[in-house]
């Protein structure tokens, strides 16, 4: 949940809540519909989101072993559902406790940066034409704090797609 939820939920023995407390819950409560619908959607439609990634993927880097592929697009899908979480609990900190520094790592270690960028971009591309603009915006920071972080490791990945 929202650590400025939970702190308040935390608190609510000692005290009632204050005006701009009851603002937070009301606006966390009034976008839980379109949470939960971005979070419907992100589930039913994974394997048809990620099919079609890893078919591009797999297009567009034939050199590369299907195993080294076959990893990145398993990451990718713990990255979409992590961020699938972290959303629908509007914790902008989820992915960072829960994944970053994981697969930061499992990536370093594998050498899947080349893939992961082309990844990215690709399951971007997909997400734009499977969510709407609303659903992209509640789940775009979510995804982008992973995707940074991931293109961060490489200088010349990172500054490659400025």
């Amino acid at each position: 949940m929202h650590p400025q939820l939970e702190t308040i939920f935390d608190e609510a023995e000692n005290r009632y809540l204050q005006p701009e407390e009851l603002t937070l819950i009301n606006q966390y409560v009034n976008s839980l519909p379109d949470r939960l619908e971005t979070y419907r959607t992100l589930r039913d439609r994974e394997l048809e989101i990620m099919q079609q990634v890893a078919d591009q993927l797999e297009a567009s880097l034939p050199q590369e072993p299907l195993e080294r592929l076959e990893r990145s697009i398993k990451n990718a899908m713990l990255m979409l559902r992590y961020s699938a979480i972290g959303m629908l609990l509007d914790d902008e900190s989820f992915v960072e406790t829960r994944l970053l520094d994981w697969l930061s790592k499992t990536n370093h270690v594998h050498n899947t940066q080349a893939i992961d960028k082309a990844l990215f971009r690709l399951l971007n591309q997909r997400l734009t034409q499977t969510l709407t603009a609303q659903q992209i915006n509640l789940i775009g920071p979510q995804i982008a704090k992973v995707q940074l972080a991931i293109l961060q490791q490489s200088p010349e990945l990172a500054t490659a797609g400025h």
